[in-house]
């Protein structure tokens, strides 16, 4: 029994893929702050160029 014990401490393969997954879960929160980043600057220049649109409508 304390063979099984010892030989569950030593061995290192479910750390490595839990270090794998925290990795792939930080990489998933940078991904998900730069989207939301990137689209509220499309959403600003959209509703600029919106409201360019509109006011040349009116102008016309």
């Amino acid at each position: 029994m304390k063979t099984i014990f010892a030989r569950l401490l030593k061995d290192e393969s479910g750390a490595t893929a839990i270090e794998y997954g925290l990795i792939a879960a930080l990489i998933s929160v940078a991904l998900i702050a730069g989207a939301t980043t990137v689209g509220d600057s499309l959403e600003n220049v959209f509703n600029a160029i919106g409201g360019e649109l509109t006011a040349a409508e009116t102008a016309l």
